[in-house]
């Protein structure tokens, strides 16, 4: 599973979870191929497809 980070470049259309660096899911955003990720107001998270 790819993680992805702020302003990374989303390889297909679908909804993100984002993980906190502890590793707890805390949201999630739907981001379509070809766009950025956007900003997350956690420091250290990431994003990864939801599944």
């Amino acid at each position: 599973m790819e993680k992805l980070t702020s302003g990374k470049i989303a390889p297909k259309t679908g909804e993100y979870n984002i993980v906190s660096s502890s590793g707890k899911v805390v949201g999630s955003v739907r981001v379509k191929k070809g766009n950025r990720m956007p900003p997350t107001r956690h420091a250290n998270s990431h994003f990864v497809i939801g599944e």
